[in-house]
């Protein structure tokens, strides 16, 4: 039912979009003259590699650096890239990978090579479903670049504040994950665009329907500061990578 799902809705979204898409491709290709495509290289399951579509909102070889995390304030982003990264449009090219089914529309977030690699034998369960375009991490932290804005080190910010909380999301999703979720975590996806306080507390309702542990859902709240914190499975907080 899932990959039925996945499917359906993927190819009415590249549909129903393509018009849409055609003037992005089409800003993006205006502002220096190459493509408007960023195709990254990310990790799916069964630690399967694939590359995955995304509309660039870098300048070219942005990857090349060697940083992983983006902030909100990264130069490496484009004046039309800073548009595309808020509206969310840069995912949509996703759609392709999952008519492929390389990726679904509901799983954890697809991770580079190096981030995988950082993985703990608890987290490696997260790539034992397909990769997604959103699930519960997305919404409860689509502030991800706010968060690692002035950070002296992204990667460093990203393993300590972020990843513990998101790979302990994509483990419970993993776990319990259902049609019906998927559908109510698309429809959070598309509420958080518009509303995020309300997308925040509809992810909230929906774990704890599910039963989720009730210091995951208070983290999901995003209502308390973000501390330093080890990643599921370890006892030690990322100090280095």
């Amino acid at each position: 039912m899932k990959r039925i799902v996945d499917v359906l809705v993927a190819a009415l979204v590249l549909v129903l979009l393509s018009p849409l898409l055609v003037v992005v491709s089409l800003l993006i290709w205006l502002q220096d003259r190459r493509s408007p495509f960023y195709i990254a290289d990310r990790v799916g399951r069964k630690m399967k590699p694939f590359r995955m579509v995304k509309f660039r909102s870098m300048v070219v070889n942005a990857d090349k650096t060697g940083v992983d995390s983006t902030s909100a304030n990264d130069s490496r982003i484009t004046s039309i890239g800073k548009f595309v990264r808020k509206t969310k449009l840069d995912e949509v090219p996703q759609m392709w990978n999952v008519l492929k089914g390389e990726m679904s529309l509901v799983g954890p977030r697809p991770n580079v090579t190096r981030e995988v690699a950082l993985y703990t034998d608890l987290e490696k369960q997260l790539l034992d479903v397909r990769p997604g375009i959103t699930d519960f991490a997305s919404i409860v932290f689509a502030d991800e670049g706010e968060i690692l804005a002035d950070k002296a080190d992204p990667d460093i910010a990203y393993n300590q504040l972020i990843r513990p909380t998101k790979s302990r999301l994509g483990l419970f999703y993993v776990s319990n994950h259902t049609t019906l979720t998927d559908l109510r975590l698309l429809w959070l996806t598309a509420v958080n665009a518009l509303d995020r306080e309300k997308a925040l507390r509809g992810c909230v309702a929906l774990l704890r329907k599910r039963h989720a542990p009730d210091d995951l859902c208070e983290l999901a709240t995003r209502t308390a500061d973000l501390v330093p914190a080890p990643p599921p499975g370890s006892d030690e907080i990322v100090t280095s990578r």
